[in-house]
């Protein structure tokens, strides 16, 4: 049972690195200075980042070791999320880039009172009403 759940585990990470690879490439043709590299050709690690303008930067990692999203802003973390965390706000990020047709897509309203402020087109637009 725990050498299948070893190779499943292993081939879950490799999807997550190539998804991480196609998404880094459409960021790059809507404007966005955006990269993911992989350690070796096993596709087994990755580290993806994304400049979404003035200092904010989104780094999202991948490893047989774990997978971690961190947001930082004039080079403080806004967020750190890990695992399940990590990929739904990764998650969320792909759907702002399917729904999107170009730079400045990421500009929105300003954000609702009580909102949780993590990965959501105000968010990153406008990381000032980010409560940390």
């Amino acid at each position: 049972m725990f050498v299948r759940l070893a190779e499943q585990h292993r081939q879950f990470v490799k999807d997550l690195v190539m998804n991480l690879q196609a998404l880094a490439l459409v960021l790059e043709r809507r404007g966005y200075l955006a990269s993911c590299y992989t350690c070796g050709g096993q596709m087994n690690s990755a580290s993806f980042m994304v400049s979404l303008g003035e200092n904010h930067l989104i780094r999202f990692l991948v490893s047989d070791y774990g997978i971690t999203w961190t947001e930082m802003r004039d080079d403080r973390e806004l967020m750190k999320l890990e695992g399940a965390e990590a990929i739904s706000q990764l998650q969320e990020l792909a759907n702002l880039v399917k729904n999107s047709i170009g730079p400045g897509f990421l500009d929105a309203p300003p954000m609702p009172e009580g909102s949780r402020g993590a990965l959501t087109p105000v968010a990153i637009a406008s990381p000032q009403h980010v409560k940390t």
